[in-house]
């Protein structure tokens, strides 16, 4: 055959393949949508599954949406957020389900809780399944806000312990009591909108212990890490159907010395989070780590950022990958426009580095499983904008580069271009689908 007629004949498999799995992918994901069945989201090695499909998550954070479902008056900003996400592609949304004392407080104190504000939760998730978006559910918070691990030590003093640091969360066995207590009250509640109990729910992709933990009074990390596997037990005690993530930033710690110039600084090994040590724990499923190059670099946006991206996003990939053996999330990755030199146009760059690093594992089957950007708003929510906020709505360009993205990993969720890709990577040939998601 001469040269060209077999370059020619290539190009016409390619496009016939192509084809073939447009059609495929349509009616794939057409019956999937109609499907009364609801699937719950699985691990199989270092991938996510719904049945035997591949589950990849192009997501996002919104914490507030418990709070906004209280009140019949902002109740509708929650379903605005799904509707969005969904219309742009996203599949998965990381939110609080904690808000211990204070204002609105889910927990009013340990055990205690307001039915209203539980019911909002009941609201949200419920409404998260309309929008066939899953939820990635945070127990309880390392910082201040919504009280955190410095409110259950506050109750523990007012109940006479003798506590002197917040960290005392992890080591002391009341407080752990009291912690264990709300991870029971979450998962056995039964949803007064559907009637299902949390822990049976596949809307819920999983269950995360907490929301960025750090045990600064013991840096060498053993605290957090009996933490972990005593609470990691305890959930899959009670639920042995959810996946369960840690919610670590991913700093690596003194178990892997050789990783420890991955991390954005030298303060990074010393919070007492162990990334490798602490996904080790029996019971963990996925790991996680987040990205947050101005927070942790340089408050003043440069090229810097994006080279971080890259370099720790594929450490932590081939960790997941070769040394762990389970899929990772990327469970925030944003940064602020109160950056100095901050533009929307870098701000796409950033996210769009991220989609790409991400890409470059899911085309080789690989541990990257995917990111949730911090964090999407609706309109009318200014007031709540932490910096990060990103309004589809008013950010055209920036919701074409997350839709492109959704787009690209539904492609990879269906079973022809699973089978599509790797065909073609077994004859040699280029992949199906390139970056710009055309042949």
């Amino acid at each position: 055959m001469a040269i060209k007629e077999k370059q020619l004949f290539q190009t016409m498999f390619l496009l016939a393949t192509f084809i073939v799995c447009v059609i495929e992918i349509s009616n794939a994901q057409i019956q999937r949508v109609s499907d009364d069945e609801w699937e719950m989201v699985e691990k199989k090695g270092n991938q996510f599954i719904i049945g035997d499909w591949p589950f990849y998550v192009n997501g996002f954070n919104t914490y507030w949406l418990m709070i906004f479902a209280v009140d019949p008056s902002t109740r509708a900003k929650v379903t605005d957020v799904f509707q969005q996400a969904s219309s742009a592609g996203l599949t998965v949304c990381r939110t609080w389900a904690f808000n211990d004392g204070g204002w609105r407080a889910l927990q009013k104190s340990p055990s205690s809780y307001d039915e209203q504000v539980f019911q909002g939760l009941d609201f949200v998730i419920n409404e998260a399944k309309k929008y066939k978006i899953r939820l990635i559910l945070s127990l309880v918070n390392n910082w201040e806000a919504y009280g955190g691990k410095s409110q259950y030590v506050r109750w523990g003093k007012q109940a006479g312990l003798n506590l002197t640091s917040e960290d005392d969360f992890f080591s002391d066995p009341i407080i752990k009591g009291y912690y264990k207590a709300h991870v029971k009250n979450i998962l056995t509640r039964v949803n007064t909108y559907n009637n299902v109990t949390y822990k049976d729910d596949p809307t819920i992709f999983a269950w995360e212990l907490m929301n960025e933990p750090r045990c600064l009074a013991d840096p060498s990390g053993d605290i957090l890490q009996a933490w972990i596997e005593e609470m990691a037990y305890h959930v899959k005690f009670i639920d042995r159907k959810h996946l369960l993530g840690i919610g670590v930033e991913g700093f690596y710690g003194s178990s892997t010395q050789e990783r420890l110039l991955t991390n954005p600084n030298t303060y990074a090994s010393k919070v007492g989070t162990d990334f490798i040590r602490n996904h080790l724990a029996l019971g963990i499923d996925f790991a996680s780590a987040h990205i947050y190059p101005d927070s942790w670099l340089s408050s003043t946006v440069s090229d810097s950022y994006l080279q971080f991206v890259e370099s720790w996003m594929e450490a932590h990939i081939e960790d997941a990958e070769k040394v762990l053996g389970m899929p990772i999330v990327f469970g925030e990755f944003g940064i602020s426009s109160k950056d100095l030199k901050f533009n929307l146009t870098f701000r796409d760059e950033f996210i769009d580095r991220v989609y790409k690093t991400m890409l470059n594992s899911t085309r080789k089957g690989g541990s990257g499983g995917g990111s949730l950007i911090w964090q999407l708003f609706p309109e009318g929510t200014d007031y709540m904008d932490d910096g990060y906020a990103v309004v589809l709505s008013k950010s055209p360009k920036t919701c074409d580069i997350v839709s492109l993205q959704s787009w690209r990993l539904q492609n990879f969720n269906s079973r022809c271009s699973w089978r599509c890709h790797w065909g073609c990577r077994k004859r040699g040939h280029q992949d199906v689908f390139d970056y710009n998601g055309e042949l």
